[in-house]
């Protein structure tokens, strides 16, 4: 009997100690996912003066856009005396990077040498394989237009205690004010697009506008609002250290009454105050069809796309290898895509401040012709005593304001990132996952209300977004935590989408994709898996977190719901063809081709139908 029992104990005793393992690797996997962080890595506070009269750093051509354009490429040649295998070429801007003074979170902290992190760097061996023998090498840098000038540093003695070898020459474009990047968004009404660019003018050098009207018609100039913020309005650090960088000033114009479906031209301009005027190129968009329009539109959702160096450059968070082929594929199939919603964590910049820049200039082909609709992640909101509801510092003390700022959305309160949207056929509810949704919460309500408020038989497909899993999934953090999803979530969440008859949930922050049955109460409600007809019965849940950043692993346990899993990069895209067929699609970023995907054809009255707690209980009585 003891030897039964102790054998009873010494089984349990060993599941625990695999579940505490298993546990324990799927926490460091989730921190693993999100890479390691070269910039982060660089102790630039430590740097130290090594400067070397016989060293050098050469950077041409000297002046960049001389034809309007806001990226071009550098040539960097570099020579050391003393060359070392962890020598390195940081990129700077602005170029004079060295400060007797930097502000300090902590007063007892004395101020570095060096204030500001490279906005990107590279090994001198990079593509000089001769150069820990010769002490040369060279390398060719992409830089985008970004409101300063550049530097380029040679530096020894590797990232932890780095020494200052040599500086280069300055290189700049040769308006570094000009206004860019410019990203679309639509209004709080249909029949209104926002658009919101960068520049380095302020209000008080220059009146920023927008040049625009129906294409080939007449063209009128509306003024822009301008936004900016300061050191002290982000949260922490390294937001307000060593990733501060001055963001410039953000414009945003609401280009109203627009024609549905019409083609628009808009140039981004400013009048200088000597009567002079600064213009962009030309750019073109499609207004949103009416709500309840009957006309093909396409919608491509992904989240946590991240950003790359087409240089090959590392950088701040430098682990989302995927994310120069969603945004080149994007770019590729520009034609057949409306409307792009990217549902949180948008590119890891935790607090470099300069990354927003590289990043919009990544997606500039795209965020510039479509509207571009974010949602709220945990890299772009969490910070401890601000009230997100998750009290972590992924933010990088970022705390919101870049994303609020840098981007346009419809909701009532910039600070509460939950909205609704239409888009013809589609009504789209954005939820923010990174403040509180729980029943009775005010983002609570603001969900049941988008829910509830949709005309079903004009826009028949209702979608629900969010960037943490709200509803299913397998990966294996959420299933060692036994909730399969964000705990609470469904528990909280899951009668307002069986109520209002939700089609489809997506949603990012697990790197992977995956689709479940349609499901209420962990139950399939239909067994079918590729074409769905008639009455829907629970909610398709998906998990589109794998368009850029680190693939995270799914658990090996089998569950049910799950009909599709995919570790690898990829989007969604959906296609409302009319009131009564839609098409899903998953495509992987590599070569685009679709993967995944299923048909839902239906007619209004499948949606009134009741299915269980769909519609209100009733008696023998009523």
């Amino acid at each position: 009997m003891h030897f039964l029992f102790g054998m009873f104990v010494g089984m349990k005793g060993l599941r625990m100690i695999m579940w505490t393992i298993l546990l324990v690797l799927a926490i460091l996997h989730r921190a693993s996912s999100h890479g390691i962080q070269p910039l982060s890595r660089i102790a630039i506070h430590k740097a130290t003066l090594a400067l070397d009269n016989l060293a050098y750093v050469k950077a041409s051509p000297t002046v960049l856009g001389l034809n309007g354009q806001n990226t071009e490429w550098v040539t960097v040649e570099y020579s050391s005396p003393n060359p070392s295998m962890d020598d390195w070429i940081g990129v700077f801007s602005p170029a004079n990077f060295s400060a007797s003074t930097c502000p300090a979170e902590n007063p007892r902290v004395y101020p570095p040498l060096l204030c500001s992190a490279p906005i990107k760097f590279r090994y001198a061996n990079y593509t000089s394989p001769d150069y820990k023998v010769n002490g040369k090498g060279s390398l060719k840098l992409q830089l985008i237009n970004q409101r300063s000038d550049f530097s380029f540093a040679l530096f020894s003695n590797g990232f932890l205690n780095p020494k200052l070898v040599a500086v280069s020459n300055t290189v700049s474009f040769a308006n570094p004010n000009a206004p860019v990047y410019p990203r679309l968004a639509q209004g709080k009404q249909w029949d209104e697009m926002t658009v919101t660019w960068t520049s380095g003018y302020g209000i008080d050098e220059a009146e920023p506008f927008v040049q625009w009207g129906p294409k080939g018609g007449h063209q009128q100039h509306s003024p822009a609002v301008t936004l900016t913020f300061e050191r002290s309005s982000v949260c922490g650090a390294p937001a307000r250290t060593v990733g501060w960088r001055d963001p410039g000033y953000i414009h945003t114009i609401f280009l109203k009454e627009l024609w549905p479906n019409r083609v628009y031209t808009y140039k981004l301009g400013h009048r200088l105050s000597n009567s002079t005027y600064v213009w962009s190129k030309e750019y073109q968009f499609r207004a949103s069809p009416f709500p309840g329009q009957n006309s093909l539109q396409r919608v491509v959702i992904f989240g946590d796309m991240g950003k790359d160096e087409a240089d090959g450059s590392n950088e701040y968070n430098n682990f989302q290898r995927g994310s120069l082929n969603t945004t080149k594929q994007l770019i590729k199939d520009l034609k057949n895509i409306d409307i792009v919603f990217h549902i949180g964590d948008i590119f890891y910049a935790n607090g470099y401040i300069s990354q927003w820049d590289q990043f919009t200039a990544q997606i500039e082909p795209i965020a510039s012709a479509v509207p571009y609709m974010l949602a709220s992640g945990n890299h772009e909101r969490d910070w401890p005593g601000t009230g997100s509801f998750y009290e972590n510092n992924d933010s990088g003390g970022e705390c919101g304001v870049l994303a609020e700022t840098m981007f346009f959305v419809p909701a009532e309160n910039r600070a509460k990132y939950w909205y609704s949207t239409d888009y013809g056929m589609f009504r789209f509810c954005i939820a923010d996952s990174e403040h509180d949704w729980r029943e009775g919460t005010e983002q609570y309500k603001f969900i049941e209300h988008c829910l509830a408020s949709v005309d079903r038989q004009k826009q028949p497909w209702l979608v629900f977004l969010a960037h943490r899993v709200l509803g299913y999934s397998s990966d294996l953090s959420y299933a060692v935590e036994g909730s399969f999803g964000e705990p609470m979530a469904k528990e909280n969440l899951q009668k307002l989408w069986q109520k209002y008859k939700v089609d489809i949930a997506i949603y990012g922050h697990a790197h992977n994709y995956e689709r479940t049955c349609p499901i209420y109460e962990n139950q399939c409600t239909d067994n079918e898996k590729r074409y769905y007809k008639g009455t829907l019965k629970g909610t398709i849940h998906v998990v589109a977190g794998g368009a850029g950043a680190s693939l995270s692993p799914f658990t090996t346990l089998k569950t049910k719901w799950s009909l599709f899993r995919d570790y690898d990069y990829g989007f969604v895209k959906l296609t409302a063809f009319d009131h009564s067929n839609l098409l899903f699609e998953y495509k992987k970023s590599s070569d685009g081709k679709v993967y995944d995907s299923f048909r839902i054809s239906r007619d209004y009255r499948d949606i009134l139908a009741c299915t269980v707690d769909s519609c209100p209980p009733t008696t023998l009585a009523s």
